[in-house]
């Protein structure tokens, strides 16, 4: 279903045809319908061709060298907070390299961090599977607030345009739209998909690869001593704990799926960590083994694969590179029970105290 053109995601037009005005008609799920996951072909196609590989080799290769600065900052601090006691590895590092690449990326000032870390926070409760409607006006509200934000970011790179990927995309779209207006919206919602979907899914393969390593000593020693396994360490974290649970699609006509019927334009959830721990998919796949060499859909599938799979691993393999390489792991360890926040579809640790034996 996720490689399957016929399967749509739920756009902008479904959301607007849906009764349940609350849930679909809000605006900050209205705004979700107009991000690049949920276009539909041709729309998507118009949109997303454009880009071509936004991380490819070379564009990663740049970034590297940033990457591991910032991580080796946050490492600096992470390691003086184990010296007094308990570190919170979600608030030092986790939390901190994803927004700070991404910002550095789309050349954003270091102060607006911790409020585009919050409100990226806030702005996906409403891709969750039932939003509260507490949980949709805090939603709605971070939708807004992030629309001001960026719309000031277009407004001021049409004026000073640099080489940074927003007067990039700048340029792009206003040598295929006449209408500004249009071609400002479009940039905004890249803008915005590009952060709303950096932030979120790799501080949680930041944060849950540390758990899962900490809580395995054994498999920690075994990546210790065999550095070359670090691909399989991070496929292994995407594969047993996914950053999205929860993939949505439309029925494109009357069917029927294992016995159940499902009528064309009605939504089916594909929930991808259950399919992760499936045995008849998985040996043993309870089991957390970064020797495991199997497929995983934790970056979806089909025309929207993401865009910034090589972008989280390359920060995770920076971030786990240099643990390995300053702290006797050994003696790491979790302190207490970590705490996820109440979400079915957007995975997220709230925090993870460790401490130096």
């Amino acid at each position: 279903m996720l490689r399957s053109r016929d399967w749509r995601v739920p756009d902008r037009a479904w959301r607007e045809s849906q009764t349940d005005a609350a849930r679909w008609h809000a605006p900050a799920s209205r705004q979700m319908g107009a991000t690049m996951p949920m276009l539909n072909p041709p729309h998507h196609t118009q949109v997303r061709r454009p880009l071509g590989n936004v991380f490819d080799r070379n564009s990663l290769e740049e970034m590297r060298h940033s990457v591991e600065k910032n991580t080796e900052r946050l490492m600096d601090r992470f390691i003086d907070e184990l010296r007094d006691g308990p570190a919170d590895f979600c608030a030092l590092v986790g939390d901190e390299l994803p927004v700070m690449t991404i910002g550095e990326w789309l050349g954003l000032p270091s102060a607006d961090y911790p409020l585009l870390r919050s409100l990226t926070h806030d702005q996906v409760h409403t891709q969750e599977l039932f939003p509260s409607p507490s949980q949709l006006a805090i939603s709605d509200a971070a939708t807004a607030r992030l629309r001001e934000y960026f719309t000031d970011l277009i407004r001021e790179r049409r004026k000073s345009p640099g080489d940074d990927p927003v007067s990039s995309w700048l340029r792009m779209w206003d040598e295929f739209e006449a209408d500004q207006e249009a071609a400002d919206e479009a940039v905004f919602a890249l803008a915005l998909f590009m952060v709303l979907a950096a932030l979120e899914t790799t501080s949680h393969l930041l944060t849950t690869m540390g758990w899962l390593l900490l809580s395995h000593p054994e498999q920690l020693a075994w990546l210790r001593a065999n550095p070359e396994l670090m691909p399989g360490a991070i496929d292994e974290t995407l594969r047993y704990d996914a950053p999205i649970h929860m993939i949505s699609r439309i029925a494109p006509e009357d069917t029927e799926l294992a016995g159940v019927p499902v009528p064309k334009g009605e939504m089916v959830q594909l929930m991808v960590g259950a399919a992760h721990h499936d045995p008849e998919q998985y040996v043993a796949p309870e089991v957390f083994d970064i020797r495991r060499k199997t497929a995983h859909l934790s970056f979806g599938g089909g025309i929207h694969y993401c865009l910034g799979n090589a972008l989280a691993r390359m920060e995770a393999e920076c971030v786990f590179t240099s643990l390995l390489r300053r702290l006797p792991t050994e003696e790491l360890h979790v302190a207490g029970t970590p705490t996820w926040q109440p979400r079915v579809a957007f995975r997220r640790l709230g925090e993870l105290p460790v401490v130096r034996a």
